[in-house]
């Protein structure tokens, strides 16, 4: 009896749909007086934090997370607005249900980002990217904002689309276009090789992604552990992750490998409140808040330990996390053997609670 041949399931159809500087934008729209000028939102001084910058600042370089200090050197005329959490949930919340009339099937990543699987409903809208057209005609005359797109057949691809054209712009990678257009990626546009992993790719004589897809598997994981597998499938634009459509955030967490190894307090303490910054900027873009700070410390000999501590009440401003950091790595000093790495992390997160407290971190 002959066997039958089962068909292969379709290739996905991936959306990534990103609003275009988000809380900027909103702050804009809603004044008149703020179109067309650089501003940040933020709170000025020598605590103060950049949440997000309008593409007018983002030309004297100012962006996310940095301090305001250095962004107001940066762009003397820059304008610093408080963020209004409230409202840029609310239009979040009206962006997610643009979202949900063309599928079920959505994973925001942030109040500004989602991914969309909208493979089931090509037949009736035609295409994904008419799907992506009709999203962002609806975000732009409902909401009055602008959203790039980014079209492909998995998330790294449409991440990676979306980015290709901002702002307010669609792009497409196709099937047959997607390893090509990955081979000609210098390495640090690749998502989740960030800035110390490029630098180590580069000195391995990797610079762009056709040289990643040119070293083997086993080069890779030798000299980059499990990463060196995803790499490995990155570099063939291969990405089989689902869209995952009730993703619970356990923690928040951001870490750097040093060029050499610190010993000392002062070497220490820059690096320590860079990464906490980064983890309230996370917190604040999920609008989340934790009651649990744990810092992790990787010796020279590999050798990795963790502190942590938890507070009463849960917190995501960039001091508090910082100050605990703080306390939790200065019993750890001086080190017997040399830190090569160091992170911080933001657990037992919740949304509830979390506006006060990243209005009154960064408002």
């Amino acid at each position: 009896m002959a066997q039958r041949s089962e068909s292969p399931e379709p290739l996905r159809r991936i959306l990534h749909i990103d609003m275009d500087a988000f809380f900027a934008s909103v702050e804009q729209r809603d004044d008149p007086a703020l179109r067309g000028k650089p501003i940040a939102v933020g709170r000025a001084g020598t605590r103060g934090v950049v949440a997000a910058a309008s593409y007018e600042a983002r030309r004297f370089g100012v962006h996310s997370a940095m301090p305001s200090q250095v962004a107001a050197r940066k762009c003397p005329e820059l304008i610093f607005v408080p963020p209004r959490f409230e409202v840029y949930k609310a239009v979040s919340a009206t962006i997610g249900a643009i979202f949900a009339r063309y599928t079920p099937l959505i994973q925001p990543l942030s109040l500004d980002e989602a991914y969309l699987d909208v493979t089931a409903e090509i037949a009736q809208h035609g295409s994904a990217r008419a799907i992506a057209e009709a999203i962002r005609a609806a975000i732009r005359a409902e909401i009055g904002l602008t959203a790039s797109a980014g079209v492909s057949y998995n998330k790294f691809l449409a991440k990676l689309a979306s980015d290709h054209r901002k702002p307010d712009g669609l792009f497409v990678i196709p099937p047959r276009l997607g390893p090509d257009f990955v081979a000609t990626l210098p390495i640090g546009k690749f998502h989740g090789i960030g800035p110390v992993t490029a630098a180590r790719m580069n000195a391995l004589g990797i610079t762009t992604g056709a040289d990643l897809r040119r070293a083997e598997l086993g080069f890779l994981v030798a000299h980059f552990g499990k990463a060196g597998a995803l790499y490995h499938r990155l570099a063939r634009a291969e990405d089989d992750r689902p869209v995952e459509v009730a993703r619970v955030r356990k923690s928040i967490g951001a870490e750097t490998t040093f060029a050499l190894d610190l010993h000392d307090w002062d070497a220490l303490a820059v690096p320590l409140a860079a990464l906490a910054g980064k983890v309230a900027h996370a917190a604040t873009r999920h609008r989340l808040a934790g009651r649990t700070v744990t810092v992790k410390v990787k010796y020279a000999d590999f050798q990795q330990i963790t502190r942590a501590r938890s507070l009463t009440a849960a917190i995501a401003d960039a001091a508090t996390i910082t100050a605990t950091g703080q306390e939790l790595l200065r019993p750890l000093l001086p080190p017997r053997r040399g830190i090569r790495l160091l992170g911080v992390t933001l657990s037992h997160l919740a949304e509830e609670g979390a506006g006060r407290q990243l209005a009154l971190a960064l408002g």
